[in-house]
């Protein structure tokens, strides 16, 4: 049961996510997180460095969706400069936020990534709808409180399997 919560995958940003990379693994579409995976959860706007990134996946043919557990309004704000479809309050790790940015995408599972900052909710979601998920640290150690809660277990998952050799990677 804790391969659930193990990503494919660990990079320390966003930025590390290359289009090139991606397209040798057959990679179309990304399912992001938002808050702290793309920018800290109590920033409105994409920096420079962001929308840049979105760009440079546009122009690479690699679709982009953010899904968030976060309200419309947030969400909306966040994704609508940047022209990229999202879908709010998804309820992560439950899967009809992932189904229905599948849909809308006009991908296959395997043509997907997941990319999250939170094993609870974006690693776990992702692996139990059958995608390749990429674990991001954090962008700032503050959070929301439902999100500290989660950070707690988290710490104390990762440290749990780092002791039993499941992950090498450090914070």
């Amino acid at each position: 049961m804790l391969k659930k919560f193990l990503p494919n995958e660990h990079v320390k940003s966003v930025l590390d996510i290359k289009p090139d990379q991606l397209k040798e693994q057959g990679v179309k579409g990304i399912i992001t997180d938002l808050d702290n995976t793309l920018v800290p959860w109590d920033v409105r706007d994409a920096p420079p460095v962001i929308v840049e990134w979105f760009k440079i996946m546009k122009k690479n043919e690699i679709k982009v969706t953010i899904i968030s557990n976060n309200k419309e309004d947030r969400v909306k704000l966040f994704s609508n400069p940047l022209e990229t479809p999202y879908v709010y309050n998804a309820r992560k790790p439950l899967g009809h936020a992932f189904r229905k940015a599948v849909e809308e995408m006009k991908l296959s599972r395997d043509e997907i990534v997941v990319v999250g900052d939170q094993l609870l909710t974006d690693v776990l979601g992702g692996n139990l709808a059958g995608f390749y998920t990429i674990l991001v640290v954090p962008i700032v150690q503050t959070d929301g409180k439902i999100t500290r809660m989660n950070r707690k277990i988290e710490r104390r998952m990762l440290n749990w399997m780092r002791r039993r050799g499941m992950i090498t990677w450090e914070d």
